[in-house]
């Protein structure tokens, strides 16, 4: 198979977005990757080439899925969406509410929207843990409950790289007695046919591509960094081999665990772009849609060292990422995927990846494919 040629299926007037994806594969910009865009519903683009290993043997197929990291909140953020929208999670209700534990150490004011906003003053935990440590989640919930906020929760941002999908995942588990992975499964991936998973089953691991982490001394943790940022990256600290672990791959870890690739990422969106239709079936009210475009903090982010602008879950139009449409929603994964939903044009974006860029929210191989996409758009 040629390296640099890919497969997959593009609407004519989106030509210039194969060209660019075979462009990355060329210069090796991109080992394997997926790109996929939904417009009204309809996917229009679906692409996927290269290979699916550092050695590579594998092809990258049509069905190759792939550690995506952050994106995962992405999927976490709806799942929450899609039990606000049925009255049966309030974001202005106290955490407590539903997780009274949580109420410990002066949380009892935090609200679910500074769980969803990275704005709970919660972006790591302040006992030393390990990594075999985020596979206990009564552990790692426990201790978040337990501990104070590092700063007064509602005043800033500071990005909750592992913590929000705990924090989240529990409230979720709190209100309908299922973990985050099953709630998401069964109230969307199934009924979409979304092939992504918070908590992948055995049977897929032959499937998933091998993560390529970035070049050494560029990755999350490297530099100078603050305490609050030391604390984020290092306990534990994030080992890019570990994602080959059935220990990772079969564990819930609604902020960074999910697997699943382009195509899945712009289908579960489509919900989001389209008023809460997708495939014929209602998921969710407009407006219950729209609750995610309400901003909830913006400024420099503690953890980020840049400008944020956060609603529920997602990042907003006028943050880190250029978004030409006011009503958007992104959010993107360590290393390069990336999830964009634009709800005026009704499209949506997914970009899924094995070589890993020192980035946590997107980078130009996915930002270049979806500027050609709107271009196209015009």
């Amino acid at each position: 198979m040629a390296l640099d040629t890919a497969e997959g299926y593009v609407e004519d007037r989106f030509a210039a977005v194969r060209e660019g994806f075979e462009a990355n594969l060329a210069s090796g910009a991109d080992l394997g990757a997926s790109f996929c865009a939904t417009l009204d519903g309809e996917i229009v683009v679906d692409l996927w080439g290269g290979f699916a290993d550092a050695a590579r043997t594998r092809p990258w197929t049509r069905d190759t899925i792939v550690n995506v990291y952050s994106t995962t909140k992405t999927m976490t953020a709806l799942t929450a969406l899609l039990l606000a929208d049925r009255g049966e999670l309030d974001f202005d209700a106290p955490v407590a509410r539903y997780w009274p534990e949580f109420a410990a150490a002066g949380k009892a004011g935090v609200k679910v929207s500074h769980l969803m906003s990275h704005s709970a003053g919660l972006s790591g935990w302040k006992e030393p843990i390990s990594k075999q440590d985020l596979y206990d989640w009564e552990k790692a919930t426990s201790l978040l409950a337990a501990q104070a906020p590092f700063w007064e929760p509602g005043t800033a941002s500071g990005y909750h790289a592992l913590t929000q999908g705990y924090l989240v995942g529990e409230v979720v588990r709190r209100i309908t007695g299922k973990s985050l992975g099953a709630v998401f499964r069964e109230e969307i991936a199934e009924p979409l046919g979304a092939d992504f998973h918070i908590g992948l089953p055995a049977s897929e691991d032959h499937r998933v591509a091998e993560l390529i982490p970035p070049p050494p001394g560029t990755g999350v943790g490297s530099g100078a960094q603050t305490e609050l940022q030391a604390n984020m990256s290092g306990n534990p600290g994030i080992d890019v081999a570990e994602t080959r672990t059935r220990a990772w791959r079969g564990a819930e870890i609604p902020a960074a665990g999910g697997a699943g690739n382009a195509r899945s990422i712009a289908q579960v969106h489509a919900i989001l772009a389209n008023g809460g239709v997708a495939r014929g079936k209602r998921f969710l009210s407009e407006a219950g849609c729209r609750k995610a475009l309400e901003l909830q903090i913006e400024g420099p982010d503690l953890i980020l060292a840049s400008p944020a602008r956060f609603g529920l879950g997602f990042g907003l139009a006028g943050g880190i990422v250029p978004l030409p449409h006011p009503n958007s929603l992104f959010w993107g994964g360590y290393g390069g995927s990336l999830a964009i939903i634009d709800m005026d044009a009704r499209t949506t974006f997914g970009y899924a990846m094995n070589r890993m860029a020192p980035t946590t929210t997107g980078d130009m191989r996915a930002l270049g494919l979806v500027m050609a996409m709107w271009q196209a758009l015009g």
